[in-house]
């Protein structure tokens, strides 16, 4: 499978979910559009692309017909999902259009991802909003238990929970419909940072009883850099603005406003369907997800036996990555975990994440179909070296 990516042959790339990796068949997909739009840009970013009150183009605008193939894949309709340039700014968006009042209360965990982490200080600062975060047990030992947190630290002053499908710097893949639904039942909405799911896990947003989905598809569901959606549920689309306000803005339109904030390169978006086809047509999704998640749950069991470490984090909460803990012999702070990520790669080839959390280092080892076993072993070999 490596074949397939433009990936330097003689590495080992154990980092696919940080940025993602491009099929080259997409990249030629995207090549493609680019080529397309320079052959007539006014026409096609101004008329084709989207409808801006000129004459409107004879068949779906190309953004809209785009947004209708992801939003089939995630399991919701495209009246609810537009394009943003990653999670993040998805979750700005969000954050940033919600009728706060002062006093008022968002609900965030200590597993998320310090980029969110800071929109939400943001908010805080600037509508006096209280940020009151969940801790989360990590290494995890029953999903249940992140449920029952959340249960108890909801207030009567908490008015959005900042959930995780998958989070970011651990890899644990979180019970989220069962956390969803107890936010939901006390009158809490629920605003999810998806960014490792689309491609890694079967997503079917409309079932999960959320009110926001923000998600990447440049990580897992290969789309080019950088392409993100935003999904928000009928009743939550009034009133929500992307962060930048342009020609797009209407009185009646959410879709236009988020559609255009400005002229930017579109061709991550419109290539993201060829993403959609390479796993499909190519990889095969079920077989794909198959080949990730037993590499991932397969190599954490059996490093964790060679390095001597506990390894309890249960099966159902490892997806495409898996956090596995490192020799006893590293210090584990942050300082050492930077050293230790640019040994492995400038001494040995290796890129992967090294976190420093629980008393411990921690490898976050992110797979992809182009990764096999001796891949690990390397890694392995390597550590061991280092240690």
């Amino acid at each position: 499978m490596l074949a397939h990516f433009p990936l330097d042959p003689g590495g080992v790339y154990l980092n696919h979910g940080t940025v993602g990796v491009t099929p080259l068949a997409v990249m030629r997909a995207r090549a493609a559009v680019l080529d397309e739009i320079e052959r007539h840009p006014a026409r096609f970013m101004i008329r084709e692309l989207m409808s801006l009150g000129l004459t409107p183009p004879p068949e779906a605008p190309r953004l809209r017909a785009a947004a209708a193939q992801v939003a089939a894949f995630l399991g919701v309709d495209a009246s609810g999902l537009v394009f943003v340039d990653n999670a993040t700014s998805g979750i700005n968006a969000v954050l940033r259009s919600f009728a706060w009042q002062p006093g008022d209360e968002l609900l965030i965990h200590d597993l998320a991802y310090g980029g969110v982490a800071r929109a939400a200080a943001f908010i805080g600062c600037e509508r006096g909003v209280t940020i009151s975060t969940v801790s989360l047990r990590f290494p995890a030992r029953d999903p249940a238990e992140f449920v029952r947190a959340f249960e108890g630290a909801i207030t009567p002053r908490t008015r959005l929970a900042l959930l995780d499908h998958v989070a970011s710097e651990t890899a644990l893949v979180m019970p989220l419909a069962e956390i969803a639904a107890a936010c939901r039942a006390r009158g809490v909405a629920v605003l999810v940072d998806g960014a490792h799911a689309p491609g890694a896990l079967e997503v079917d947003i409309g079932a999960l009883g959320v009110d926001w989905y923000a998600a990447n598809l440049h990580k897992w569901a290969f789309a080019p850099r950088s392409c993100g959606v935003l999904w928000a549920a009928p009743e939550r689309r009034a009133g929500l603005h992307p962060v930048v306000i342009s020609w797009g803005v209407t009185q009646d339109d959410w879709l236009q406003e988020f559609d255009w904030t400005g002229t930017r390169d579109p061709s991550p978006w419109l290539a993201a369907p060829a993403g959609l086809d390479f796993m499909r047509d190519v990889l095969g999704v079920a077989a794909m997800r198959e080949h990730n998640h037993r590499l991932a749950w397969l190599s954490a069991e059996r490093l964790a036996r060679r390095w001597q470490q506990p390894w309890t984090t249960p099966e159902s909460m490892v997806g495409c990555m898996v956090s596995v803990p490192l020799p006893a012999r590293f210090v584990a702070d942050a300082e050492t975990a930077s050293r230790l990520r640019d040994a492995l790669l400038f001494e040995h080839g290796i890129e992967v994440a090294v976190i420093a959390r629980a008393g411990s280092l921690w490898a976050r080892l992110s797979l992809q179909v182009y990764n096999d076993e001796s891949d690990i072993e390397r890694l392995a070999q390597a550590v061991d070296a280092l240690a």
